[in-house]
């Protein structure tokens, strides 16, 4: 098979085994749960009066959320498989080269989906509704006629409101009684939405240059709207509006954290370099802690964040009121 040829017939494909069946649900990719981890942390710190750490409700809801994200992949996979040819690296994944039984396929689905909220109904209601809302998200990006992501700018919005899902998956492990600050979720699914619309364009570029132009729509239909530019160009006002919901989250819980904000921008600009080179990791986000410059960035803004945590600056709280520079009268 190439990459510019269909999905070959199953019959010309080996019948897949169950090891192919558990590469489906993506375990490698558990690890972009991390994103739940500051919801963890925020619901703390703003919960100051809270001093136990609900262990087992956190480690059933962090094996909750990645059966619900296996269940979610497992689904992507299947229903991406004809697209999928077309990708250099996606080309190779169990859906495209090997036979797959769609009756096994709904098992491992219904399986994981109802493992994953058997688990989330033993952390609370709230963690409950929310890995719902998972799965939906899950249904509505890939399952026809819906497939949101089908359509420009909905395909990265559609799946970056995965990031505040997680958040608010971290901040009911530990208080499901409310829901954390809308500028912080806003500031999470736009920053988001600035992950996807950079693995967007390193899609893109991979894509053109190594399978041809003329693979890109008929390796994801949302791509005969977009181009290189509008695609770069998405990136900085996803950046520059989670920026500012980011802004209004710190200013109104803990202006020190804005001392922060330069750290945050060079992370943003460090993902963006890293999804600008060839064979780019952000396509395969679980590959990003092998850059070394995103885990640099990462530890300095955790150091920096821990030290704001515990240093009070009375000073900056001038930046949350009206204030005049006063100047000598002539």
């Amino acid at each position: 098979m190439t990459l510019t040829s269909p999905l070959p017939a199953a019959e010309a494909r080996p019948a897949a085994t169950w090891r192919d069946y558990l590469a489906m649900a993506r375990p490698d990719h558990w690890v972009k749960h991390v994103f739940i981890v500051p919801g963890i942390v925020l619901a703390h710190l703003l919960h100051p009066a809270r001093e136990d750490w609900p262990l087992l409700a956190i480690a059933l809801g962090f094996l909750s959320a990645a059966a619900v994200a296996s269940a979610n992949y497992v689904l992507n996979e299947w229903l991406d498989a004809e697209h999928d040819a077309f990708h250099p690296t996606k080309s190779g994944r169990v859906a495209v080269g090997k036979r797959i039984r769609g009756g096994w396929v709904v098992a491992e689905y219904l399986a994981l989906a109802g493992l994953g909220l058997a688990l989330a109904a033993a952390v609370s209601s709230l963690f409950l509704a929310l890995s719902g809302a998972f799965l939906v998200s899950g249904i509505v990006y890939n399952v026809p006629p819906l497939r949101s992501k089908d359509v420009a700018y909905l395909d990265i919005l559609s799946e970056a409101v995965n990031n505040p899902i997680r958040l608010t998956l971290g901040w009911a492990m530990i208080d499901p009684s409310t829901l954390p600050p809308g500028s912080v979720l806003l500031a999470y699914w736009l920053g988001g939405a600035f992950l996807m619309a950079v693995k967007r364009l390193a899609e893109y570029r991979a894509v053109s240059e190594t399978v041809g132009a003329k693979a890109l729509g008929r390796y994801r239909k949302s791509f005969r709207r977009y181009s290189e530019r509008s695609l770069l160009v998405s990136t900085f006002l996803y950046a520059q509006l989670a920026a500012f919901f980011l802004a209004v989250f710190l200013i109104k819980y803990r202006v020190e954290y804005l001392l922060s904000l330069p750290l945050f921008a060079a992370l943003f600009g460090a993902y963006l370099r890293v999804g600008l080179k060839p064979a780019s990791a952000a396509q395969s986000p679980e590959r990003l802690f092998r850059e070394r410059s995103i885990v640099v960035l990462l530890a300095l803004l955790t150091a920096a964040l821990v030290l704001l945590t515990v240093v009070d600056l009375p000073l900056l709280e001038r930046l949350s009121s009206p204030h005049y520079i006063e100047l000598p009268l002539r």
